[in-house]
């Protein structure tokens, strides 16, 4: 390693972690803070989320940094003529260029772990702490606001006597094309039951209504558990694919193709069935609505467990390709200033990359294009940066054909 790669590396890796640490900081507390106001978490709970919130953290910190770096060295360095005197010593400019695109490669591999440990640890610890104080969360937002609301369920009071809710409504629904479920009582109690997302619910003199289509008056003490996972995922097979680690997405590919093979032959038989007994009411489209609907779910889940891991690489990766257009877009500005460079270099990434990320996504989710379109934006960004090294006008008045 000679001397000035030995320099750059330095004053890259020094100034990525000083970034990243403050960046991180600030991105922890300020979602914490946002949680903790939401949710009415305690200083114990805000506590106990640090560690899970931290890989997530760091995911959305990492490409903003890595680029601020890349921005703070290679502005400076042109604005001091530094690169002018490495090129009058017959030293190519790929000497200074290589190590940062090396470093971003690394950093790019770190943060493509670091999205699956968010995914698969981070989101999921997040959720336990929550599950396990959901009790006291509820509680708390019920005393202060008289109302809570989480993940489909809506709970509005009149008052709270200790443990007693005075007057409680209740709303939820069942299922995700369930009908929503309203209940009305003088008194409840709320008991959390993490291990079963749910919570139960001790009701005196209830009144339960399903939708439009049925009520219920029942004297007493009624005990009603009330699912609390969020209504997207309810009649999904496995877990949301945004929470599965990429080592179990192929296995879970493997068991969704199966569940959505058996849909199909069950539907398959069941309209044979249909046919062959004359039952035509059966086969109209509302009572095929809730079959439909299944099948539906279960093909949106594999297409997303196909797009996933395209997604987190692309998103690891997004590293590199930001330096790509930050370097040579650094080295033109010529400025030491680096929340000049920075300012001038990042917008467009943004503007042009996360766009990009955000349809090609969604397109690939619905199905409409491959998984693999997932990477559009990073080609791109590598394209542009590669334009802009061989455009001539850089400071040792050549191109990249020069390196």
């Amino acid at each position: 390693m000679t001397r000035i790669t030995r320099y750059i590396l330095t004053e890259l890796i020094g100034i990525f972690f000083v970034t990243l640490t403050l960046m991180t900081l600030t991105v922890i507390l300020v979602v914490l803070a946002a949680e903790a106001i939401r949710q009415g978490l305690s200083p114990g709970l805000v506590l106990q989320l640090i560690p899970y919130e931290l890989p997530i953290a760091l995911q959305f910190a990492i490409p903003g940094t890595i680029l601020f770096a890349a921005c703070s060295v290679y502005g400076r360095m042109s604005a001091a003529n530094e690169i002018v005197a490495i090129k009058s010593l017959g030293i190519r400019p790929r000497t200074i260029i290589v190590p940062a695109i090396v470093l971003s490669l690394f950093v790019s591999a770190a943060t493509v772990v670091l999205n699956d440990l968010a995914a698969s640890w981070g989101r999921r610890g997040a959720q336990r702490v929550i599950l396990q104080s959901l009790e006291q969360i509820a509680y708390g937002m019920l005393r202060t606001h008289r109302s809570f609301s989480r993940s489909g369920l809506s709970i509005s009071v009149t008052d709270v006597d200790e443990r007693r809710l005075i007057r409680p409504t209740i709303s939820f629904q069942k299922g995700p094309n369930g009908q929503t479920i309203t209940i009305t009582a003088d008194e409840a109690e709320l008991q959390s039951r993490p291990e079963r997302n749910s919570l139960i619910m001790l009701l005196h003199n209830c009144v339960i209504e399903v939708g439009n289509s049925a009520r219920m008056s029942i004297p007493g003490i009624h005990e009603q558990e009330i699912p609390i996972t969020d209504a997207e995922h309810n009649n999904e097979i496995g877990a949301p694919p945004t929470e599965c680690a990429l080592r179990q997405i192929p296995a879970e590919i493997v068991t969704q193709q199966n569940a959505i093979q058996q849909l199909e032959q069950q539907a398959a038989a069941n309209a044979a069935f249909q046919l062959a007994t004359g039952d035509f009411a059966a086969l109209s489209s509302v009572a095929w609505q809730p079959r439909r609907a299944t099948l539906t779910a279960s093909t949106n889940r594999l297409n997303r467990l196909r797009v996933e891991p395209w997604r987190r690489w692309a998103n690891g990766f997004s590293c590199t390709a930001f330096v790509l257009v930050g370097i040579p877009l650094a080295i033109r500005l010529r400025t030491a200033d680096v929340w000049t460079s920075f300012g001038l270099c990042f917008p467009p990434i943004l503007i042009l990359y996360y766009p990009l990320l955000a349809i090609s996504l969604d397109r690939a989710k619905a199905g409409a294009l491959p998984p693999y379109c997932i990477w559009v934006g990073n080609v791109i960004l590598a394209a542009i940066g590669w334009w802009l090294f061989r455009k001539p006008k850089l400071p040792w008045k050549g191109s990249l054909n020069e390196l």
